[in-house]
């Protein structure tokens, strides 16, 4: 009896062990590059990825010009959520990316947004005026939204002039920064910093005012053995996801 007893205790742990390990084995981790204007959203998807597969996105913020150069020395990233389009599709040509695996998971919005109430009117005339000291914008060099502002300011022809005053963020959290805490009166952001934000002024730019702010992700080479990192890409596609982008005024095709 006590040797059948014995038998029973042993099998159980042991089927305990094998279902612990099993489990281990299906929940992962993924490394995931976030372009710095996708953090909140991203940060909600990564919860919900996390509650519906057990996997795990760790995320990291910063601006896609960025992100690139730290892919091309070998920084170990297994996904890319870019916030354009031109890096995904260098970083597939030139061997970085899973090829095919490329696609657009958001169209992203330009806002002129200002603390001050009645600052920044409903048409950007404000920029004609030109009566600020300092408009923030993202770096064009590293951030789609920063080359947004320069063609939407080139195309209302005051560049020239504004350019000047402008400060520019690193990223375009930075750019957001400098307005929200005074260091310029207005600037240049995304819609989705600035959705959920109540009072001051602003103007959502007419998306025909610049070239189309296309957010591509891709899987990298370094995530392509990776399930979860699959999974996470795949996951960035569900209905869900796309709910959540879409709440914080991005646009899915």
């Amino acid at each position: 009896m006590i040797t059948r007893r014995l038998q029973m205790f042993v099998l159980l742990a042991v089927g305990s062990v094998v279902a612990f390990g099993a489990s281990a084995t299906r929940a992962a981790d993924t490394q995931v590059a976030v372009a710095a204007n996708f953090t909140e959203p991203a940060k909600e998807i990564a919860a919900a990825f996390k509650a519906s597969t057990g996997n795990t996105a760790v995320l990291s913020f910063g601006s896609s010009g960025q992100f690139y150069a730290q892919m091309s020395h070998g920084a170990p990233y297994e996904v890319f959520l870019s916030a354009d389009a031109d890096r995904p599709a260098a970083a597939e040509k030139e061997g970085l990316g899973v090829a095919g695996a490329r696609f657009t998971y958001a169209v992203g919005r330009l806002v002129l947004y200002s603390r001050t109430p009645g600052l920044v009117d409903g048409a950007g005339a404000v920029l004609k005026g030109g009566k600020f000291a300092k408009l923030s914008i993202a770096d064009p060099a590293a951030a789609p939204y920063g080359t947004a502002a320069v063609q939407t300011m080139t195309k209302l022809g005051v560049y020239a002039a504004l350019k000047p005053k402008i400060v520019q963020g690193s990223s375009i959290t930075q750019a957001y920064q400098f307005v929200d805490t005074g260091a310029a009166e207005l600037g240049f952001v995304a819609l989705s910093q600035v959705i959920n934000v109540a009072g001051g002024s602003r103007w959502i730019v007419p998306a025909a005012d610049h070239a189309p702010i296309d957010q591509q992700a891709i899987l990298l080479k370094t995530g392509q053995d990776n399930a979860a990192a699959k999974a996470f890409l795949a996951f960035l596609k569900s209905p869900q996801a796309v709910a959540i982008i879409r709440k914080y005024g991005y646009e899915v095709r």
